[in-house]
């Protein structure tokens, strides 16, 4: 299955991405030749990795009739000081609310999404350690 986008310069360091029919603007700082009218690039990585595995933890923890009042992903990314500039690891930060939570079939969840699911975190891992951690809030 192969999968294309398209990206058009617009200006400077401007350029708009369609994405399955979506419209996208990238750009750089200002301290960078750009407006910062949009996400860099690089930073989409993160955005990437936590979209994919937030996806398939809620799908299988709604398969699994786990019941979440809130939900939020966070990744931090490490850089290399030297060029080219890259990622050396990323952190998964898995952040859940709700009551009573199972705690097992949270981590099921999550270990399913990096060992077969996700994509995106299938070739990160190939290039970078990827780790996570869990963050749980009780609430009434």
């Amino acid at each position: 299955m192969k999968q294309d986008i398209n990206i058009s310069w617009k200006d400077g360091m401007a350029f708009e991405a369609e994405v399955n029919g979506h419209k996208l603007m990238l750009d750089a700082g200002e301290q960078s030749g750009g407006r910062d009218l949009g996400p860099r690039p690089k930073t989409l990585m993160l955005v990437a990795l936590a979209g994919c595995t937030a996806m398939d933890v809620i799908s299988i923890l709604t398969k699994m009739r786990v019941e979440l009042k809130n939900f939020d992903v966070r990744v931090e990314g490490e850089q290399s000081e030297e060029q080219p500039v890259h990622f050396t690891s990323m952190h998964i930060i898995y952040e859940f609310w709700g009551e009573n939570l199972p705690v097992e079939k949270l981590e099921k969840a999550i270990n399913l999404s990096h060992e077969r699911y996700c994509g995106v975190s299938a070739v990160y891992r190939k290039a970078m350690p990827v780790t996570h951690e869990v963050i749980l809030h009780e609430t009434a």
